[in-house]
């Protein structure tokens, strides 16, 4: 029979390695959104912000299991400032850290048509930062990554979504290949109907 404690361990891991899926499909979805390669766009762009919104709802969860079970002591505010807890501080840290720059994507999403498109994109990127944060929190956590699942789950995520990042770097790069460049540096579009 399983215990309080470690119910509450199992729904936060549990909650835990879903959400990094979650976070890597949106992040998947985002690139492909950037990239070009979804169709239709607004569909795929609506799809990576209801799954955005569906992972903070999730988060909830992860931290409030985490902080109501006895066995360890992490305390709320290690919640919001990184590297606080007393337990396993680096692995709760990069946790905190993950969600910290997710709340600023978040928030910034939330007021995007305030602040302006340039404003927004460049706190947007902050996910790119948000994503390893939370993957190192996976693998530092918990202690069951000697478990298939757990490793296949953690290390599945970091391989889709390296797949998908180089692929839209490569996306870009290709990009920008075809836009000529005129003298001093500036790119100009390719006229209508083609390269020149």
């Amino acid at each position: 029979m399983v215990s309080g404690s470690q119910g509450l361990w199992f729904v936060s891991r549990g909650s835990g390695l879903v959400l990094l899926v979650l976070l890597t499909v949106v992040m998947v979805l985002g690139i492909s959104t950037r990239a070009g390669w979804a169709r239709p766009r607004f569909v795929t762009a609506e799809l990576h912000r209801t799954l955005a919104l569906f992972a903070v709802a999730l988060l909830g969860l992860h931290v409030v299991t985490a902080i109501l079970d006895p066995y360890v002591t992490i305390g709320w505010a290690a919640t919001a400032i990184p590297f606080l807890s007393p337990y396993r501080r680096l692995a709760i840290g990069l946790g905190t850290l993950a969600v910290d720059l997710g709340a600023a994507v978040l928030l910034t999403s939330v007021l995007r048509s305030r602040l302006g498109l340039r404003t927004w994109r460049a706190v947007h990127w902050l996910a790119y930062l948000a994503w390893p944060a939370a993957f190192g929190h996976a693998l530092t956590a918990g202690n069951d990554m000697r478990a298939g699942w757990v490793a296949a789950t953690v290390w599945g995520s970091a391989a889709l979504l390296a797949a998908t990042a180089l692929a839209g770097l490569g996306t870009r790069i290709k990009a920008r290949r075809r836009v000529p460049v005129r003298a001093g540096g500036r790119r100009v579009p390719a006229p209508a109907g083609g390269r020149r």
